[in-house]
């Protein structure tokens, strides 16, 4: 026989049905994850498990949608600039803390 027959290449794979499927995580995986998640720092198969979680469970969708909120509201508070009193009664109460 010459070559590897297209037939022995195919049955060497796992049937697509098994390659697409994705681990299923409890909520506390997801939790465990969600900083990750929303930085977008999951690749691959975490990624999937991720969306596929948040496609069934509304509570973490919930809280995934909450802290994306939280998380655009802080940034854009961060860049109003603080008022002069208060950053001098900060630092002062900082100075106060040095050895």
């Amino acid at each position: 026989m010459h070559g590897t027959p297209a037939s022995w290449e195919t049955r060497k794979r796992k049937p697509p049905s098994i390659m697409n499927e994705v681990r299923v995580i409890d909520c506390e995986e997801a939790l465990r994850r969600l900083f990750e998640y929303l930085d977008a720092e999951l690749r691959g198969e975490s990624q999937r498990e991720m969306d596929q979680h948040l496609e069934r469970c509304r509570s973490c969708f919930s809280r995934v949608e909450f802290e994306k909120r939280l998380k655009t509201y802080t940034a854009e508070a961060g860049r109003e600039p603080v008022p002069s009193d208060l950053e001098l009664r900060i630092r002062k109460v900082l100075s106060s803390f040095k050895c």
